[in-house]
């Protein structure tokens, strides 16, 4: 069982295991846990998208060298071989895919996904909206029958076990229907982690159904529909205030009688808004860390920000190679 991963993307803490941050090897014991769960699995065949940057070519070798990916970076051979070099990465082991551009790199990447020919994607010095055009693209996409999302897997000091938020990257203001495909995504992962109970909080400002406020009746809705099986593989509670959700004396004193009241490791967030802020402040005021993966789409993606460490991007290529080993395992269920 994987307890906590930690390590950070978009401007969110990195390890101190691989960098000189202010925290103790001590703080985030989880990172080397998720690493070690991982070395025995087969490598990732990952396509890293434009990797014109040290910080993608650091990230993917690194990676390699602690059998996590076989990487395939997709890039123009000339800026990435520049970038190579200023890095002090060797390309001679590496499988270099020489395309004109970014967009044609993101293309390339989607086409190579699409035939069985890498395994997953990690977003390298290129937009996000240039690789995410190609994966959403209806026809020759990487669209299945889910909706596409995103989750953070965080690992906040002090608390017992890792904390799964969504959606905070990808979908700006979801339906009710969105937020199915959201939920279920978030819980796929889960189990890709191996946690021996998924428990989600459907996160609103308060633990009450009020008509006037839309989180509460969509958190409502969903708890009836994962009662109805629409949503499967664990235990749902909502509407959930934060406290009440994470912490046991919050739950008994609102009076909240539930098993996932107190316990929640998956917090379903109203909004793009809400999921950004929780994160960044757990980041930023808890020091906690966090990898990311998106999910719903053929393949795992990492989609990170340009600026992320090398260490959040280790710790998310983890996370993908979790969860396409559980597809193959049979533990959550492939889509199409």
């Amino acid at each position: 069982m994987i307890t906590s991963p930690p390590v950070p993307p978009t401007g969110v803490r990195t390890s101190p295991t691989l960098s000189s941050g202010a925290h103790p090897p001590s703080a985030h014991p989880h990172y080397d846990r998720l690493i070690d769960a991982v070395r025995h699995l087969r490598p990732l065949r990952m396509a890293v998208v434009h990797p014109c940057n040290d910080v993608a070519l650091l990230a993917a070798a690194e990676a390699a060298s602690l059998g996590l990916i076989e990487p395939v970076l997709i890039g123009p051979a000339g800026k990435v071989s520049e970038a190579a070099a200023q890095a002090g990465v060797d390309l001679s082991r590496l499988t270099l895919v020489d395309v004109p551009h970014s967009h044609a790199a993101a293309e390339a990447a989607v086409a190579m996904a699409l035939k069985g020919e890498v395994d997953a994607l990690m977003k390298g010095s290129l937009h996000t909206d240039e690789l995410m055009g190609a994966v959403v693209r209806r026809e020759g996409g990487l669209r299945t029958a889910r909706r596409i999302s995103h989750c953070f897997v965080m690992d906040v000091p002090g608390h017992p076990q890792p904390l799964i938020i969504s959606d905070a990257a990808i979908n700006i203001v979801p339906t009710l229907e969105d937020k199915v495909d959201i939920v279920q995504n978030a819980i796929d992962l889960a189990h890709a982690l191996r946690l021996p109970e998924v428990r989600v909080a459907l996160l609103s400002s308060m633990e009450t159904v009020n008509p006037k406020v839309p989180s509460t009746m969509d958190a409502a809705a969903l708890c009836k529909m994962a009662d109805r099986g629409q949503i499967t593989g664990a235990i749902l509670d909502g509407p959930l205030a934060m406290d009440n959700a994470i912490d046991p004396e919050a739950a008994r004193i609102k009076g909240i009688v539930s098993p996932v009241a107190g316990k929640a490791n998956v917090l379903i967030v109203p909004d793009l808004d809400a999921g950004n802020m929780l994160a960044k402040s757990l980041s930023f005021l808890a020091q906690a860390y966090a990898a990311g993966v998106v999910l719903g789409a053929r393949v795992p993606i990492v989609l990170t920000s340009r600026a992320d460490s090398r260490a959040a991007r280790l710790a998310s290529c983890a996370l993908a190679l979790m969860l396409a080993e559980a597809r193959r395992a049979g533990r959550i269920k492939a889509v199409g």
